[in-house]
Protein backbone atom coordinates (compact mmCIF):
# COMPACT_ATOMS: atom_id res chain seq x y z
CA UNK A 1 0.00 0.00 0.00
CA UNK A 2 1.32 3.64 -0.54
CA UNK A 3 2.15 5.67 2.20
CA UNK A 4 1.19 9.32 2.33
CA UNK A 5 3.47 12.22 2.27
CA UNK A 6 1.69 13.59 5.35
CA UNK A 7 3.02 10.10 7.29
CA UNK A 8 6.82 11.09 6.79
CA UNK A 9 8.49 13.74 8.93
CA UNK A 10 11.80 15.05 7.15
CA UNK A 11 14.80 13.37 9.37
CA UNK A 12 15.94 12.10 6.26
CA UNK A 13 19.74 10.30 5.86
CA UNK A 14 22.13 12.91 4.46
CA UNK A 15 19.20 15.58 3.91
CA UNK A 16 20.67 19.38 3.38
CA UNK A 17 22.03 21.08 5.89
CA UNK A 18 19.37 24.12 5.77
CA UNK A 19 16.94 21.57 5.92
CA UNK A 20 15.66 21.90 9.78
CA UNK A 21 13.66 18.90 10.92
CA UNK A 22 10.03 19.15 11.42
CA UNK A 23 8.19 20.04 14.42
CA UNK A 24 5.76 18.11 12.85
CA UNK A 25 5.12 15.05 10.24
CA UNK A 26 3.32 17.55 7.43
CA UNK A 27 6.21 17.16 5.42
CA UNK A 28 6.46 21.13 4.63
CA UNK A 29 10.15 22.74 3.55
CA UNK A 30 11.42 25.15 5.98
CA UNK A 31 14.18 27.40 4.27
CA UNK A 32 14.39 31.51 3.75
CA UNK A 33 14.49 31.29 0.11
CA UNK A 34 10.80 28.81 -0.05
CA UNK A 35 7.68 30.38 1.08
CA UNK A 36 6.32 28.70 4.38
CA UNK A 37 3.79 25.42 4.12
CA UNK A 38 4.05 25.24 0.01
CA UNK A 39 6.60 23.42 -1.05
CA UNK A 40 6.51 19.45 0.13
CA UNK A 41 8.78 17.00 -0.26
CA UNK A 42 9.38 13.43 -0.34
CA UNK A 43 11.99 12.00 2.48
CA UNK A 44 14.19 10.51 -0.51
CA UNK A 45 13.76 13.95 -2.41
CA UNK A 46 16.13 15.34 0.25
CA UNK A 47 18.62 12.95 0.41
CA UNK A 48 19.00 13.17 -3.64
CA UNK A 49 19.30 16.39 -3.83
CA UNK A 50 21.88 17.02 -0.76
CA UNK A 51 23.95 14.40 -2.97
CA UNK A 52 23.26 16.27 -5.94
CA UNK A 53 24.33 19.50 -4.48
CA UNK A 54 27.41 18.57 -3.94
CA UNK A 55 29.08 17.62 -7.21
CA UNK A 56 27.97 17.73 -10.97
CA UNK A 57 25.40 14.97 -11.12
CA UNK A 58 22.73 13.23 -13.14
CA UNK A 59 19.77 12.74 -11.13
CA UNK A 60 17.09 9.47 -12.80
CA UNK A 61 13.79 9.74 -10.64
CA UNK A 62 10.97 7.60 -11.94
CA UNK A 63 8.33 9.44 -13.72
CA UNK A 64 5.87 11.62 -11.58
CA UNK A 65 8.50 11.60 -8.01
CA UNK A 66 9.15 15.05 -8.45
CA UNK A 67 12.36 15.88 -10.07
CA UNK A 68 11.31 19.70 -10.58
CA UNK A 69 11.45 19.74 -6.40
CA UNK A 70 14.63 18.43 -6.40
CA UNK A 71 16.13 21.00 -8.58
CA UNK A 72 14.13 23.84 -6.42
CA UNK A 73 15.87 22.36 -3.17
CA UNK A 74 19.65 22.82 -4.80
CA UNK A 75 18.62 25.89 -6.27
CA UNK A 76 17.76 27.00 -2.99
CA UNK A 77 20.95 25.74 -1.35
CA UNK A 78 23.11 27.50 -4.23
CA UNK A 79 21.16 30.45 -3.67
CA UNK A 80 21.89 30.33 -0.10
CA UNK A 81 25.26 30.19 -0.20
CA UNK A 82 26.29 32.45 -2.86
CA UNK A 83 25.30 35.34 -5.17
CA UNK A 84 24.95 33.54 -8.06
CA UNK A 85 22.50 33.06 -11.06
CA UNK A 86 20.56 29.74 -11.94
CA UNK A 87 19.92 28.54 -15.40
CA UNK A 88 17.10 26.40 -15.93
CA UNK A 89 16.82 24.55 -19.10
CA UNK A 90 14.05 22.39 -20.69
CA UNK A 91 13.68 21.29 -24.28
CA UNK A 92 10.14 22.77 -25.32
CA UNK A 93 8.48 25.99 -24.67
CA UNK A 94 4.87 24.80 -22.32
CA UNK A 95 7.63 22.71 -19.90
CA UNK A 96 9.88 26.05 -19.95
CA UNK A 97 6.92 27.90 -18.66
CA UNK A 98 5.43 25.08 -16.33
CA UNK A 99 9.47 25.20 -14.45
CA UNK A 100 8.86 29.04 -13.99
CA UNK A 101 5.47 29.04 -12.73
CA UNK A 102 6.61 25.97 -9.97
CA UNK A 103 9.51 27.94 -8.49
CA UNK A 104 7.44 30.97 -9.18
CA UNK A 105 4.98 29.39 -6.51
CA UNK A 106 7.49 27.71 -4.38
CA UNK A 107 9.98 30.52 -4.18
CA UNK A 108 9.37 33.92 -1.73
CA UNK A 109 11.52 36.30 -4.23
CA UNK A 110 12.80 34.89 -7.30
CA UNK A 111 13.71 37.69 -10.12
CA UNK A 112 13.29 35.55 -13.29
CA UNK A 113 13.23 35.92 -16.91
CA UNK A 114 11.63 33.39 -19.38
CA UNK A 115 13.67 32.89 -22.79
CA UNK A 116 12.12 30.12 -25.84
CA UNK A 117 12.42 30.69 -29.33
CA UNK A 118 8.69 31.24 -31.38
CA UNK A 119 8.55 29.80 -34.80
CA UNK A 120 9.68 33.29 -36.32
CA UNK A 121 11.49 35.00 -33.55
CA UNK A 122 12.55 33.98 -30.46
CA UNK A 123 11.13 35.76 -27.26
CA UNK A 124 12.93 36.87 -23.95
CA UNK A 125 10.57 37.87 -21.17
CA UNK A 126 12.85 39.58 -18.56
CA UNK A 127 16.41 40.58 -18.94
CA UNK A 128 19.34 38.34 -18.49
CA UNK A 129 21.22 40.68 -16.16
CA UNK A 130 18.82 41.05 -13.92
CA UNK A 131 17.09 37.92 -13.41
CA UNK A 132 18.51 35.54 -10.79
CA UNK A 133 17.14 32.45 -12.38
CA UNK A 134 16.64 32.11 -16.39
CA UNK A 135 14.14 29.61 -17.89
CA UNK A 136 14.80 28.95 -21.57
CA UNK A 137 14.85 26.38 -24.47
CA UNK A 138 18.61 25.36 -25.02
CA UNK A 139 19.00 26.43 -28.87
CA UNK A 140 17.48 29.70 -27.96
CA UNK A 141 20.73 30.11 -25.07
CA UNK A 142 23.43 28.27 -27.76
CA UNK A 143 22.65 31.07 -30.60
CA UNK A 144 22.18 33.84 -27.73
CA UNK A 145 26.23 32.37 -26.44
CA UNK A 146 27.41 32.31 -29.94
CA UNK A 147 26.29 35.73 -30.72
CA UNK A 148 27.64 37.24 -27.61
CA UNK A 149 24.34 38.79 -25.92
CA UNK A 150 25.49 37.34 -22.84
CA UNK A 151 27.86 34.62 -21.02
CA UNK A 152 28.01 31.92 -18.30
CA UNK A 153 29.93 33.65 -16.09
CA UNK A 154 27.67 34.50 -13.34
CA UNK A 155 25.47 31.19 -13.18
CA UNK A 156 26.32 29.12 -10.47
CA UNK A 157 24.30 26.49 -11.66
CA UNK A 158 23.15 24.91 -14.86
CA UNK A 159 20.23 22.23 -14.66
CA UNK A 160 19.20 20.21 -17.49
CA UNK A 161 15.70 18.89 -17.77
CA UNK A 162 15.05 15.79 -19.79
CA UNK A 163 18.69 15.04 -19.92
CA UNK A 164 18.53 12.12 -22.03
CA UNK A 165 18.59 14.76 -24.89
CA UNK A 166 21.84 15.47 -23.64
CA UNK A 167 23.86 13.78 -26.02
CA UNK A 168 25.25 14.30 -30.22
CA UNK A 169 24.71 17.82 -31.37
CA UNK A 170 21.78 18.48 -29.25
CA UNK A 171 21.96 21.98 -27.54
CA UNK A 172 22.43 20.46 -23.93
CA UNK A 173 26.03 19.57 -24.46
CA UNK A 174 27.22 22.50 -26.12
CA UNK A 175 25.99 24.53 -23.07
CA UNK A 176 27.77 22.34 -21.06
CA UNK A 177 31.10 22.31 -22.92
CA UNK A 178 30.73 26.66 -22.78
CA UNK A 179 30.24 26.09 -18.97
CA UNK A 180 33.42 24.64 -18.27
CA UNK A 181 35.32 27.12 -20.19
CA UNK A 182 32.84 30.24 -19.01
CA UNK A 183 31.49 29.01 -15.91
CA UNK A 184 32.80 30.84 -12.69
CA UNK A 185 35.26 28.82 -10.23
CA UNK A 186 32.42 27.22 -8.34
CA UNK A 187 29.85 26.35 -10.19
CA UNK A 188 27.49 23.15 -10.23
CA UNK A 189 25.43 21.53 -13.05
CA UNK A 190 22.35 19.36 -12.36
CA UNK A 191 20.64 16.72 -14.81
CA UNK A 192 17.42 15.17 -14.38
CA UNK A 193 15.59 12.02 -16.60
CA UNK A 194 13.50 9.32 -15.75
CA UNK A 195 15.04 7.43 -19.00
CA UNK A 196 18.56 8.39 -20.06
CA UNK A 197 19.08 5.30 -22.53
CA UNK A 198 22.85 5.02 -22.57
CA UNK A 199 24.16 7.05 -18.87
CA UNK A 200 27.49 7.23 -19.68
CA UNK A 201 27.20 9.20 -22.58
CA UNK A 202 24.74 11.89 -20.81
CA UNK A 203 27.69 11.93 -18.38
CA UNK A 204 30.46 12.01 -20.57
CA UNK A 205 28.34 14.93 -23.34
CA UNK A 206 27.20 16.81 -20.05
CA UNK A 207 30.77 16.70 -18.12
CA UNK A 208 28.62 15.44 -15.09
CA UNK A 209 31.32 13.34 -12.43
CA UNK A 210 28.37 11.29 -11.22
CA UNK A 211 25.02 9.25 -11.57
CA UNK A 212 22.25 9.12 -8.51
CA UNK A 213 19.42 6.64 -9.54
CA UNK A 214 16.34 5.52 -7.71
CA UNK A 215 14.03 3.14 -9.16
CA UNK A 216 10.18 2.43 -8.14
CA UNK A 217 11.84 -0.51 -6.35
CA UNK A 218 14.44 1.04 -3.96
CA UNK A 219 12.92 1.20 -0.10
CA UNK A 220 12.91 4.59 -0.01
CA UNK A 221 11.35 5.33 -3.37
CA UNK A 222 8.47 2.13 -2.99
CA UNK A 223 6.16 3.69 -0.49
CA UNK A 224 5.64 6.83 -2.84
CA UNK A 225 4.74 5.01 -5.96
CA UNK A 226 1.12 3.58 -7.33
CA UNK A 227 0.79 0.58 -9.16
CA UNK A 228 0.39 0.62 -13.02
CA UNK A 229 -1.02 -2.06 -14.89
CA UNK A 230 0.48 -2.74 -18.11
CA UNK A 231 -1.17 -5.38 -21.19
CA UNK A 232 -0.45 -5.40 -24.77
CA UNK A 233 -3.31 -5.65 -26.78
CA UNK A 234 -2.86 -7.29 -31.04
CA UNK A 235 -4.81 -6.50 -33.69
CA UNK A 236 -4.56 -7.69 -37.51
CA UNK A 237 -4.39 -5.51 -40.48
CA UNK A 238 -7.75 -5.96 -42.82
CA UNK A 239 -7.40 -7.69 -45.86
CA UNK A 240 -7.25 -3.90 -48.04
CA UNK A 241 -4.60 -2.68 -45.71
CA UNK A 242 -2.61 -6.28 -46.02
CA UNK A 243 -2.77 -6.14 -50.10
CA UNK A 244 -1.91 -2.12 -50.20
CA UNK A 245 1.10 -3.16 -47.70
CA UNK A 246 2.12 -5.96 -50.32
CA UNK A 247 1.61 -3.53 -52.92
CA UNK A 248 4.17 -0.60 -51.54
CA UNK A 249 6.64 -3.68 -49.78
CA UNK A 250 6.98 -4.94 -53.42
CA UNK A 251 7.92 -1.39 -55.13
CA UNK A 252 10.39 -0.65 -52.75
CA UNK A 253 11.95 -3.95 -52.55
CA UNK A 254 12.37 -3.28 -56.32
CA UNK A 255 13.71 0.15 -56.16
CA UNK A 256 16.15 -1.39 -53.34
CA UNK A 257 17.40 -4.05 -55.45
CA UNK A 258 18.53 -1.16 -58.35
CA UNK A 259 20.28 0.43 -55.62
CA UNK A 260 22.15 -2.93 -55.29
CA UNK A 261 23.54 -2.46 -58.29
CA UNK A 262 25.38 0.77 -57.75
CA UNK A 263 27.04 -1.13 -54.26
CA UNK A 264 24.64 0.05 -52.01
CA UNK A 265 22.43 -2.50 -49.36
CA UNK A 266 24.33 -5.13 -50.37
CA UNK A 267 25.15 -6.10 -46.52
CA UNK A 268 21.54 -5.81 -45.61
CA UNK A 269 18.21 -8.32 -46.11
CA UNK A 270 15.97 -6.23 -48.03
CA UNK A 271 12.66 -7.49 -46.13
CA UNK A 272 14.05 -5.70 -43.07
CA UNK A 273 15.56 -2.58 -44.57
CA UNK A 274 14.42 0.51 -43.11
CA UNK A 275 14.36 3.79 -44.31
CA UNK A 276 17.68 4.52 -41.20
CA UNK A 277 19.28 2.50 -43.85
CA UNK A 278 18.53 4.12 -46.54
CA UNK A 279 19.57 7.72 -44.80
CA UNK A 280 23.08 5.53 -44.41
CA UNK A 281 22.83 4.40 -47.74
CA UNK A 282 22.80 7.94 -49.48
CA UNK A 283 25.96 9.08 -47.34
CA UNK A 284 27.49 5.81 -48.39
CA UNK A 285 26.89 6.84 -52.03
CA UNK A 286 29.07 10.23 -51.94
CA UNK A 287 32.11 8.00 -51.15
CA UNK A 288 31.49 5.60 -54.37
CA UNK A 289 33.82 6.13 -57.37
CA UNK A 290 30.64 6.44 -59.43
CA UNK A 291 29.59 9.31 -62.50
CA UNK A 292 27.50 12.48 -61.43
CA UNK A 293 24.65 11.21 -63.41
CA UNK A 294 24.77 7.61 -61.91
CA UNK A 295 24.80 9.25 -58.68
CA UNK A 296 21.73 11.31 -59.31
CA UNK A 297 19.99 8.75 -60.46
CA UNK A 298 20.75 6.86 -57.26
CA UNK A 299 19.58 9.63 -54.97
CA UNK A 300 16.62 9.90 -56.70
CA UNK A 301 16.02 6.16 -56.35
CA UNK A 302 16.97 6.52 -52.30
CA UNK A 303 14.25 9.06 -52.00
CA UNK A 304 11.56 6.90 -53.72
CA UNK A 305 12.18 3.90 -51.80
CA UNK A 306 12.40 6.37 -48.54
CA UNK A 307 8.36 7.53 -49.83
CA UNK A 308 7.15 3.77 -50.25
CA UNK A 309 8.75 2.35 -47.17
CA UNK A 310 7.31 5.74 -44.75
CA UNK A 311 3.90 4.58 -46.96
CA UNK A 312 4.05 1.07 -45.68
CA UNK A 313 4.69 2.24 -42.21
CA UNK A 314 2.22 4.46 -41.71
CA UNK A 315 -0.40 1.71 -43.13
CA UNK A 316 0.59 -0.40 -40.94
CA UNK A 317 0.72 1.63 -37.21
CA UNK A 318 -1.87 4.33 -38.03
CA UNK A 319 -4.23 2.80 -41.10
CA UNK A 320 -5.13 4.58 -44.22
CA UNK A 321 -6.17 8.29 -43.13
CA UNK A 322 -2.53 8.96 -42.17
CA UNK A 323 -1.14 7.94 -44.67
CA UNK A 324 -3.48 9.51 -47.57
CA UNK A 325 -2.73 13.03 -45.49
CA UNK A 326 1.08 11.92 -46.07
CA UNK A 327 0.08 11.87 -49.80
CA UNK A 328 -1.87 15.16 -49.65
CA UNK A 329 1.18 17.12 -48.07
CA UNK A 330 3.56 14.99 -50.60
CA UNK A 331 1.53 16.74 -53.33
CA UNK A 332 1.32 19.82 -52.01
CA UNK A 333 4.65 20.76 -52.07
CA UNK A 334 5.71 23.73 -53.78
CA UNK A 335 7.48 22.06 -56.01
CA UNK A 336 8.34 18.40 -56.48
CA UNK A 337 11.63 16.74 -57.00
CA UNK A 338 11.61 14.02 -59.43
CA UNK A 339 11.84 11.24 -56.55
CA UNK A 340 7.89 13.14 -55.47
CA UNK A 341 6.49 12.97 -59.04
CA UNK A 342 7.53 9.30 -59.07
CA UNK A 343 6.39 8.38 -56.26
CA UNK A 344 3.01 10.25 -56.98
CA UNK A 345 2.59 8.52 -60.45
CA UNK A 346 3.52 5.08 -58.99
CA UNK A 347 1.42 1.93 -59.94
CA UNK A 348 1.61 0.33 -56.38
CA UNK A 349 0.88 3.96 -55.09
CA UNK A 350 -2.28 4.36 -57.10
CA UNK A 351 -3.17 0.28 -56.00
CA UNK A 352 -2.85 1.76 -52.56
CA UNK A 353 -5.14 4.10 -53.01
CA UNK A 354 -7.83 2.26 -54.44
CA UNK A 355 -7.86 0.12 -51.39
CA UNK A 356 -8.15 2.85 -49.27
CA UNK A 357 -11.04 4.04 -50.93
CA UNK A 358 -12.26 0.65 -51.15
CA UNK A 359 -12.64 0.19 -47.49
CA UNK A 360 -16.34 1.00 -47.17
CA UNK A 361 -18.27 1.96 -43.95
CA UNK A 362 -15.79 4.17 -41.45
CA UNK A 363 -13.67 4.53 -44.90
CA UNK A 364 -10.26 4.65 -43.93
CA UNK A 365 -10.21 3.16 -40.14
CA UNK A 366 -7.63 0.93 -38.79
CA UNK A 367 -8.56 -1.75 -36.70
CA UNK A 368 -6.99 -0.44 -33.57
CA UNK A 369 -9.44 2.35 -33.89
CA UNK A 370 -12.10 -0.26 -32.55
CA UNK A 371 -9.90 -1.18 -29.91
CA UNK A 372 -9.17 2.09 -28.78
CA UNK A 373 -12.95 3.26 -28.95
CA UNK A 374 -13.66 -0.15 -26.81
CA UNK A 375 -10.62 0.44 -23.83
CA UNK A 376 -12.12 4.49 -23.85
CA UNK A 377 -15.59 3.15 -23.31
CA UNK A 378 -15.13 0.59 -20.33
CA UNK A 379 -13.06 2.98 -18.83
CA UNK A 380 -15.33 5.53 -18.73
CA UNK A 381 -18.16 3.12 -18.08
CA UNK A 382 -16.35 2.29 -14.93
CA UNK A 383 -15.24 5.79 -13.75
CA UNK A 384 -17.33 8.60 -15.52
CA UNK A 385 -14.78 11.27 -14.83
CA UNK A 386 -11.89 9.49 -16.17
CA UNK A 387 -8.99 11.46 -17.99
CA UNK A 388 -7.09 9.69 -20.60
CA UNK A 389 -4.19 9.88 -22.38
CA UNK A 390 -4.10 8.53 -26.20
CA UNK A 391 -0.30 9.16 -27.79
CA UNK A 392 -0.01 8.26 -31.79
CA UNK A 393 3.48 9.02 -33.26
CA UNK A 394 2.11 10.77 -36.85
CA UNK A 395 -0.28 14.21 -36.48
CA UNK A 396 -2.60 12.40 -39.23
CA UNK A 397 -3.30 10.10 -36.63
CA UNK A 398 -3.82 12.47 -33.77
CA UNK A 399 -6.56 14.31 -36.49
CA UNK A 400 -8.16 11.61 -37.92
CA UNK A 401 -8.59 9.77 -34.03
CA UNK A 402 -9.66 13.22 -32.43
CA UNK A 403 -12.34 13.24 -35.51
CA UNK A 404 -13.67 9.31 -34.64
CA UNK A 405 -13.61 9.80 -30.91
CA UNK A 406 -15.86 13.07 -31.48
CA UNK A 407 -18.44 11.61 -33.77
CA UNK A 408 -18.96 9.31 -31.00
CA UNK A 409 -20.05 11.81 -28.44
CA UNK A 410 -16.90 12.07 -26.47
CA UNK A 411 -15.12 14.86 -24.66
CA UNK A 412 -11.65 14.77 -26.31
CA UNK A 413 -9.02 17.57 -27.66
CA UNK A 414 -5.71 17.34 -29.83
CA UNK A 415 -2.66 18.34 -28.29
CA UNK A 416 0.36 19.16 -31.04
CA UNK A 417 3.55 20.83 -31.52
CA UNK A 418 3.86 24.49 -32.94
CA UNK A 419 4.83 23.63 -36.03
CA UNK A 420 2.29 24.19 -38.90
CA UNK A 421 2.01 21.04 -41.57
CA UNK A 422 -0.48 22.45 -43.66
CA UNK A 423 -4.44 24.18 -43.65
CA UNK A 424 -5.58 21.19 -42.39
CA UNK A 425 -2.96 20.06 -40.25
CA UNK A 426 -1.83 23.41 -37.84
CA UNK A 427 0.33 23.69 -35.02
CA UNK A 428 -0.57 24.78 -31.82
CA UNK A 429 1.48 28.13 -30.82
CA UNK A 430 2.11 28.05 -26.67
CA UNK A 431 -0.36 29.63 -24.91
CA UNK A 432 -3.13 27.42 -26.72
CA UNK A 433 -1.14 24.14 -25.47
CA UNK A 434 -1.21 25.37 -21.86
CA UNK A 435 -4.66 26.25 -22.36
CA UNK A 436 -5.39 22.93 -23.26
CA UNK A 437 -3.60 21.38 -20.67
CA UNK A 438 -5.61 23.76 -18.26
CA UNK A 439 -9.20 22.77 -19.45
CA UNK A 440 -7.73 18.97 -19.36
CA UNK A 441 -6.73 19.27 -15.62
CA UNK A 442 -10.03 21.24 -15.09
CA UNK A 443 -12.02 18.36 -16.23
CA UNK A 444 -13.60 20.77 -19.11
CA UNK A 445 -12.98 17.27 -21.52
CA UNK A 446 -11.22 14.18 -20.53
CA UNK A 447 -9.59 12.41 -23.29
CA UNK A 448 -6.45 13.82 -24.59
CA UNK A 449 -5.20 12.42 -28.02
CA UNK A 450 -1.47 13.61 -28.46
CA UNK A 451 2.28 13.25 -30.32
CA UNK A 452 5.40 13.15 -28.78
CA UNK A 453 5.34 16.50 -27.56
CA UNK A 454 3.36 15.57 -24.55
CA UNK A 455 5.91 12.44 -23.37
CA UNK A 456 7.76 14.63 -21.62
CA UNK A 457 7.64 16.00 -18.16
CA UNK A 458 4.26 18.58 -19.18
CA UNK A 459 2.48 19.08 -15.66
CA UNK A 460 -0.21 16.52 -16.76
CA UNK A 461 -2.46 15.55 -14.17
CA UNK A 462 -3.36 12.35 -13.06
CA UNK A 463 -3.79 10.10 -15.68
CA UNK A 464 -6.71 7.20 -15.33
CA UNK A 465 -5.49 5.43 -18.89
CA UNK A 466 -2.62 6.11 -21.12
CA UNK A 467 -3.42 4.20 -24.49
CA UNK A 468 -0.17 3.83 -26.75
CA UNK A 469 -1.73 3.82 -29.94
CA UNK A 470 1.55 2.90 -31.89
CA UNK A 471 4.73 0.85 -30.85
CA UNK A 472 7.75 2.86 -30.13
CA UNK A 473 11.22 0.79 -30.61
CA UNK A 474 12.72 3.71 -28.04
CA UNK A 475 13.08 2.63 -24.48
CA UNK A 476 13.40 6.22 -23.50
CA UNK A 477 10.06 7.21 -24.81
CA UNK A 478 8.45 4.05 -23.77
CA UNK A 479 9.06 5.15 -20.05
CA UNK A 480 8.13 8.77 -20.67
CA UNK A 481 4.85 7.57 -21.77
CA UNK A 482 3.91 5.69 -19.58
CA UNK A 483 5.29 7.62 -16.82
CA UNK A 484 1.74 10.06 -17.31
CA UNK A 485 0.12 7.43 -15.17
CA UNK A 486 0.42 5.95 -11.85
CA UNK A 487 1.20 9.59 -10.25
CA UNK A 488 -1.07 9.28 -7.09
CA UNK A 489 -3.50 6.43 -7.81
CA UNK A 490 -3.52 3.42 -9.77
CA UNK A 491 -3.06 3.37 -13.71
CA UNK A 492 -3.28 1.61 -16.71
CA UNK A 493 -0.99 1.37 -19.89
CA UNK A 494 -2.46 -0.30 -22.76
CA UNK A 495 -0.27 -0.66 -26.18
CA UNK A 496 -2.04 -1.30 -29.65
CA UNK A 497 0.13 -3.69 -31.83
CA UNK A 498 -0.33 -4.23 -35.09
CA UNK A 499 0.53 -8.05 -35.67
CA UNK A 500 2.79 -9.36 -38.53
CA UNK A 501 4.74 -5.89 -38.87
CA UNK A 502 7.21 -3.85 -37.79
CA UNK A 503 6.00 -2.72 -34.03
CA UNK A 504 6.79 -6.68 -33.73
CA UNK A 505 10.79 -5.69 -34.22
CA UNK A 506 10.32 -2.10 -32.38
CA UNK A 507 8.85 -3.67 -29.32
CA UNK A 508 12.15 -6.36 -28.70
CA UNK A 509 13.84 -3.18 -29.90
CA UNK A 510 12.88 -1.19 -27.13
CA UNK A 511 12.73 -4.12 -24.58
CA UNK A 512 16.35 -4.57 -25.40
CA UNK A 513 17.26 -0.93 -25.16
CA UNK A 514 15.48 -0.93 -21.56
CA UNK A 515 16.89 -3.63 -20.35
CA UNK A 516 20.33 -2.46 -21.25
CA UNK A 517 20.17 1.08 -20.01
CA UNK A 518 19.00 -0.32 -16.88
CA UNK A 519 22.68 -2.72 -16.54
CA UNK A 520 24.40 0.72 -17.15
CA UNK A 521 22.53 2.76 -14.52
CA UNK A 522 23.27 -0.25 -12.10
CA UNK A 523 27.42 0.55 -13.10
CA UNK A 524 27.04 4.51 -13.02
CA UNK A 525 24.91 4.68 -10.17
CA UNK A 526 26.12 6.14 -6.47
CA UNK A 527 22.82 6.04 -4.74
CA UNK A 528 20.34 3.21 -5.62
CA UNK A 529 19.53 0.02 -4.12
CA UNK A 530 16.98 -2.71 -4.69
CA UNK A 531 16.42 -4.55 -7.80
CA UNK A 532 17.54 -2.20 -10.07
CA UNK A 533 20.28 -0.56 -7.99
CA UNK A 534 23.67 -1.20 -8.10
CA UNK A 535 23.69 -3.96 -5.42
CA UNK A 536 21.80 -6.26 -6.82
Amino acid sequence: MQSRLDDFAHDAPGALSFLRPRATPEGYVEHPLLKDRVLKTYPFQLTVASEAAAADTLVVLPTGLGKTVVAALVTAERLSHAATKVLFLAPTKPLVVQHYRSFSTWFRSLPSAVFTGEVSKPVREGDWETATAVFATPQLVVHDLLEGRYSLKDIGLVIYDEAHHGRGKYAYAKIAAIYQTQGPAIRRQLALTASPGDPKEILAHLHLASAIVRSREDEDVAPFVQTVETSLVRVALSEDQKAAVEELRGAAREEMVRLQRYGLLRTRKLAVTSIKDLVAARKQLFALPIRMGARFQALVRIALAQHLLHAVELIEREGFTPFLGYLERVQAQPKLKKADKLFLEHEALARAKELAGASGDGTNSHPKQTELLSLVSETLKEKPDAKILVFTEYRDSVRSLVDMLKKEGLRVERFVGQAHRSEKDRGMAQRHQLSVLDAFKSGRFNILVASRVAEEGLDIPQVDLVVEYDVLSSGVRTTQRMGRTGRTMAGRVVTLLSEGTKEERYRVKGLVRAARSRRELRKVSTGASGPDGPDS
